[in-house]
């Protein structure tokens, strides 16, 4: 039985991070189909600090980006969550609460983003109260922002923005951002 389960969805279990999350975690972060989103796949000792990171942001925030893995046979299957992002150089709509997911090849097209995401927007608004969700990524990122459409999040590109942590001149600079308030949220949950 695994321990520590924060959500559950209809196939899913989030939870808190493990020790055994470490091997598949960082040979997701090494992949680079995975990783094209990002300036660069992670090293073995990055992906390991990404989960020791994402461990204290749990300790100081109450939540954070957490494994995902399948209700039926315990695949881990990537990491979905709430993060308050914490760069050293400020994005231009903070500070916020992001939603954000990455997973592992096996489990593109089968809508797992899309329903553990939904969890956590439950959460977000629902259980602490957010007023406001956002999510951003790569302007090129077009699976991402799908998922974001279908969780009903809406962009205006007004807002579209370049990610303070890479050069302009970057091809992954320039980034979308999508919203989600919570009256907006209860209307589509009623």
């Amino acid at each position: 039985m695994t321990q520590d389960i924060l959500l559950e969805t209809e196939r899913l279990i989030c939870r808190s991070w493990q020790d055994a999350d470490l091997e598949p975690f960082a040979e997701m972060c090494a992949d680079p189909e995975v990783m094209r989103y990002f300036p660069e796949p992670l090293t073995y000792d990055q992906t390991a600090a990404l989960i020791d990171r994402a461990k204290a942001k749990q300790e100081q925030d109450g939540f954070c980006f957490v494994p995902i893995e399948t209700k039926d046979i315990s695949e881990f299957l990537g990491f979905v969550g709430l993060s308050i992002p914490a760069y050293s150089k400020p994005l231009p709509f903070g500070p916020c609460v992001e939603i954000g997911w990455r997973l592992t090849r096996s489990a593109w097209g089968k809508g797992y983003a899309s329903e553990a995401a939904t969890a956590w927007l439950r959460f977000g608004f629902e259980t602490i109260g957010l007023e406001e969700i956002v999510s951003f990524t790569a302007e090129t990122n077009t699976p991402s922002q799908k998922v974001m459409a279908r969780i009903g999040m809406s962009r205006d590109p007004a807002d579209d923005f370049f990610h303070p942590m890479l050069p302009e001149t970057h091809a992954l600079a320039p980034h979308v951002l999508y919203r989600l308030d919570r009256k907006t949220w209860a209307r589509r949950e009623m």
